[in-house]
Formats: structure tokens, sequence, C-alpha cells
């Protein structure tokens, strides 16, 4: 028995009060967690340190890469580089933005993952001088903020790869503080019930918060092989929920940004499993997953913009998670689009936080021999069903076109089923908003995460659906309870089209309503709507969001007009063009300088049906006579 009294050095208290508290949360979790499969076993031997997705003598191939190759060599060097600069900063400090840590659990991670990185690759002293110091000064910090776990989640696993990769050279009293903190900031707040709701979300943050608190039990695996094992246990099984969201093609309900979040934790999560355990559980056969790697290559234009709907910027840049698909697959078509972040300004890189995954998991790839993708479409159904074509992988002046159904009630959601992007000649000129600065929202108290139909979400104007490049019937917003699904594709090479369904997100407003989208002879686009009222006036408003100059042409014809191109828009007789300001429509809203809304609004009488034909041809193509395709019914459709 140990007697306490006021003698006790406090770091015996710390360390007494800590293995209660874990054998508290054990007895406690232990029936819950039994009642999941159990993948581990507490009795199983792991490698030592390092263990997490590089392992002990696993440089070496690293660097014959790198000597072999002048682009992954630039890359390595912009690393190295970045920490020497690093080694002029303090580290971070707990400040948080609003409700959040996440910024300084970021940069937590980028700097920590690099500079480990550097001492890995280079031996030299002061990049791990530098890293330790940075992970003391977080390992100190009173929490990591557990009100908001991915905040967590990142610093757990920015700690972890610290304390993993370094463990060699560190002092063991660093040692004892870094691991303290991953226990007490990470670990144990994950096991409490008020901290890990997001075990049981279909979306990125049952990836993120999974992954990042199964590195922080991985790295302190041999002190702690009981929690450890409840982790990776607990992990393991809850991690299959959002990855069955990705079923059945591959299409990430949350979109092109959150796919670059999600997933390249996902990736992170079993690329470390599969290294220690020899396998992943099968997490990897979960269909639709491995797909993946195909839709995020399809979510860019020839513009080099993403299809960034929901919540996502327009920017597309490299996704390191794509390179382990591609080595999992032995396809390096997929990385036909990666290949160019790589070789044009690699500088940009060094913001992303997780950048030393590209260099383990792409290093060996070949860059000189990948070849584009075989197929000009991409049909994704599921919770968000999209539809990608193009005219070609290698032409910078192909069109472009990216559809979406689904609903607005998803995680990040907007009012968008039936909006589309298009690109030609390189420039994007039908654009989709995506995202506005969450904090810039919470901060005036808008009440953004409710998805409730008559929540303040709705009003930001960024988010419903008259900011999108679809309709808006009788001035009301989209059902978000309302499901578009994409319900006939053709990959036919003069005639690529989808059809979307998007009765149910205008329900009590119309009868019918379909949309069909196609790319006719590689030369122009084709928006169809066909629609069918109620037994009453309905009123259509058509819109198309764009950042081009536009020139109204007589009634029912617009140009569009930037860096020298034309787009050119012709609507059916009887229709009268007209634009709509994107100016904030309240204090909250975000400014939207250099774009406008054009489009038209028509009267359905009761009981009728009517459709819509607008054509967009890119300015080269303008005198070209192509035929209307016809009613929806009759389009080709493959799958």
């Amino acid at each position: 028995m140990i007697r306490l009294n006021q003698e006790t050095p406090p770091e015996l208290l710390n360390e007494i009060k800590r293995i209660v508290f874990g054998t508290i949360l054990f007895l406690f979790l232990s029936p819950a967690l039994n009642a999941q499969d159990q993948v581990l076993n507490s009795s199983l031997k792991i490698a030592g340190h390092p263990r997490l997705l590089l392992l002990k003598g696993e440089e070496a191939s690293l660097k014959a890469s790198i000597i072999a190759d002048k682009t992954w060599s630039n890359i390595h060097l912009m690393i190295l580089a970045e920490c020497d600069a690093l080694l002029k900063t303090e580290p971070v400090k707990h400040i948080k933005t609003g409700k959040r840590l996440l910024d300084v659990s970021r940069e937590a991670l980028r700097r920590i993952f690099f500079l480990s990185y550097a001492w890995r690759m280079s031996n030299d002293e002061k990049y791990m001088k530098r890293a330790e110091k940075e992970l003391l000064a977080v390992s100190n910090f009173e929490d990591w903020n557990p009100s908001h776990f991915l905040d967590v989640a990142e610093m757990t696993m920015a700690v972890a790869i610290g304390y993993d990769w370094l463990y060699d050279v560190l002092p063991k009293s660093s040692r004892d503080i870094i691991k303290a903190g991953i226990m007490k900031n990470g670990l144990n707040p994950s096991m409490e019930t008020r901290n890990n709701s997001w075990l049981k979300d279909t979306h990125n943050w049952n990836q993120v918060c999974n992954a990042g608190i199964s590195y922080g039990a991985l790295a302190v695996y041999e002190d702690e092989p009981e929690l450890a094992v409840n982790i990776i246990n607990r992990a393991v099984n809850s991690i299959k929920i959002p990855m069955k969201e990705y079923g059945p093609d591959g299409a990430y309900p949350e979109g092109y940004g959150y796919w670059n979040y999600g997933t390249s934790f996902n990736a992170m999560f079993i690329s470390a499993i599969e290294q220690l355990f020899k396998q992943d559980f099968e997490l990897s056969k979960i269909p639709g997953f491995l797909k993946t790697a195909s839709f995020l290559e399809n979510m860019t234009g020839p513009s080099g913009n993403a299809f960034n709907f929901f919540d996502s910027g327009v920017k597309s840049y490299v996704n390191p998670a794509m390179f382990w698909f591609a080595g999992k697959l032995n396809d390096p078509t997929l990385l036909w689009v990666e290949q160019n972040y790589l070789s044009s300004e690699p500088g940009k890189l060094k913001a992303d936080r997780i950048l030393p995954t590209l260099m383990i998991w792409g290093a060996g790839q070949k860059l000189n021999k990948i070849t584009p993708p075989k197929s000009l479409t991409y049909k994704g159904d599921g919770t968000n069903p999209v539809f990608m074509m193009r005219t070609s992988w290698s032409d910078p002046n192909a069109i472009y076109i990216g559809m979406k159904g689904g609903s607005p009630r998803l995680n990040h959601g907007h009012m968008d089923a039936g909006s589309f992007v298009m690109d030609a000649n390189g420039i994007r000129w039908a654009m989709d908003f995506g995202m506005q600065g969450y904090e810039s929202l919470e901060s005036k108290g808008v009440d953004l995460w409710n998805m409730s139909q008559n929540s303040q979400r709705w009003q930001v104007f960024r988010y419903n659906n008259f900011a999108h490049n679809t309709l808006a019937i009788n001035n009301q917003l989209q059902n978000v309870k309302g499901f578009a699904p994409i319900t006939s594709s053709s990959s036919a090479p003069a005639f690529m089209n989808a059809i979307v369904d998007l009765t149910a997100v205008y329900q009590n407003d119309i009868k019918k309503a379909t949309r069909g989208i196609a790319i006719l002879n590689k030369q122009q686009v084709v928006i169809k709507d066909e629609l069918e009222s109620l037994s009453k006036e309905t009123t259509v408003r058509w819109s198309l969001l764009t950042a081009a100059e536009v020139n109204l042409i007589g009634k029912n014809k617009v140009v569009l007009q930037k860096n020298g191109k034309r787009l050119i828009i012709t609507a059916p007789e009887g229709v009268i063009f007209k634009t709509w300001s994107t100016a904030p429509v309240h204090d909250y809203d975000a400014p939207n300088p250099g774009t406008s809304l054009v489009g038209f609004e028509i009267v359905i009488p009761p009981d009728s049906k009517k459709t819509i034909t607008v054509l967009l041809t890119p300015g080269e193509f303008e005198k070209n006579t192509i035929k209307d395709p016809g009613i929806l019914a009759k389009w080709p459709h493959s799958f």
C-alpha cells in the first residue's frame, strides 16, 4: 500500500492520480468496448520507435528516391528550408479563435512533423532541439480544447509523431513531459463520453479524431498497452461508419476540401496500423473507399479550380493521400492532376501540415511515367450524388462540367442540388462561392450548424439556392429533407450527360423538376430543365454565378468575357435575361467582389409542363449549329 503525506513528491501524486483515473476509465468503458470487435489484444508486441508511418531504417530508401528525382529533391529541400525558418520562431501559444484552438493545433502539427522529418533525414541536432521545444510547449498547455475535439485530435497526432520519431534522442525528462501531455490532454479526454460523440459521426470528425487519438495510443503503446489496444479497437470499429459513406462509387459527401481532410487522416490511420500489424482489418475493402481516388481526381477542372460544392474553397492543391491510393492500387494515372502541383511552384506546398506523408507515400512514384486517366466521366452515387465530365484530360482548353444532386441536410451542406460548375478555355465560367469562414459567421451569432429548414444557416447568402447555379421556385428555399438522385448518365463521347431528379428538393412548389446537363460533340453544353407545375401559377428562377464580365445581347442571349475569351449563353425565345447583385444581404455575409448572377425568370401556368433549354457555347464554336438533343427521356444513358 502506498501511503501519502505532505512530503509526497508532486510528480508521484500526479502519477498516482493518472493511474487511478486511467483504471476507472478502463473499468467504466470496458463493457462498451468489449461489445465491439476486438481486433487486437494487449499482449501483442509491436515495433519499437519510430513506429508511425516511417519505420526505423526506412529513411534510406526515401533518400535514394530524393537523389534520383529532382521533383522530390526540391520538395525535400523546401521542407528543410522551412525548418530552418522555424528555428527562428517561438513555439505556438494557447490562443483560441472563437471556440477553436484548431489553427494552433494545425500549426503545431506542421511544425513538429516538418522538424521531425528534417531530423530523421539529416541527423542535424538543430531540428531535433527545435522540435523538442515545440513539443514541450504544447505538452504543458492546460488542455488541447476538448470542447472542440478536432483541436485535440490534431494536437495529439502532432505530439505523437514528434514523441515517436524523436524518441531515441529526446532526454527522458522531456519524454516524460511529452507522454504526460499525450495522456492528459489527448487520450484520457477521448475516453470521456462528453468528448467523444464523434465516434458515431458519419463525417470527417470521426476520421480525424480516430486517427489523431490512435497515433497518440500507438506512440505510448509500450507504457499503456491496455488503453492503447482499447483505443485502436475502438477506432477500427468506429471509423467504418464514415468509410461506408464512400459507397458505392467513392464520392465523398462533404466535397473537395473535406475529402482532403477526412480522407487524408483516414489514410494515415490505415497506413499506420497496416505497417505495424501487417493488415488493415479489411478497412480498405469497405465498398467505395478505394474508388474515392477517382472521385477526387475528377474534382479538378482544366482551369485548375476545384468543383467546390458545399464548404470548400475553389483553389485546388496537392492531396498527399492520392499518392497513398496510387500506391495501394498500383495506378499511377491517379496522379495525373497531382503531378502538376509538384512541378509548379513547390514552395507553395509548405503550408500543408502533413506534407511529409507526400514524401513517404509518393517518393517512390516515377513522375515522368504518369499517363492520363482513360475515362472522361465519373459518376458517384450515394448520399451526395455527383457527375463530372470533360472533353479531354490533356487539353487545357477542354470543356468541363461538375454537377450534383444530393441534399442540403448533409454535413457542411448547401442548398445546391442541381447546381454545376463549368470550365472552358482554361476559365471557370460557371462558379460556386463555396464556403464562408465559420468564425466570421459564428462571431456574429449566426446559428450556423443548425441544418433544419428554418435555420439561420440558410439565410447566409452563399449557402442557399439563390446563389447557386440551380433553380429557385416561387422564391422559396430548397427543401432540406429532400434528396435529388442522379437517375441517368452516359459517357458517350459525343453526348456525355447526366440527369438529376430535383422534385423532392422543391417539394410543395412543383409537381416535377428534372434537370439534364450534357456536353454535345465536345463543343457545347446544354442544360435542359423539364418542369411540371402544381395547380397553381409557378415562378421559376434560373441563375448562373460567374466572375466574368456579363454582356446582355438582345433578350435571350448573354456573352460572358474574361481574359480575352468568350462564352455565349442562349435561352429560348421569350426569355429575358437579367442580372442580380451578389452584394452581401446581411451584415454577416461575406463580400463577393467581381462576381454577378445572370439568369431569368419564367412563369408556368397551373397544371402545365414547361421545358427550358439553355446553351453554353465557347466562343470558338459560336457559329456551329447543334441540333436540340430532345427530351430527357431520349438522352443516351450507359449507367
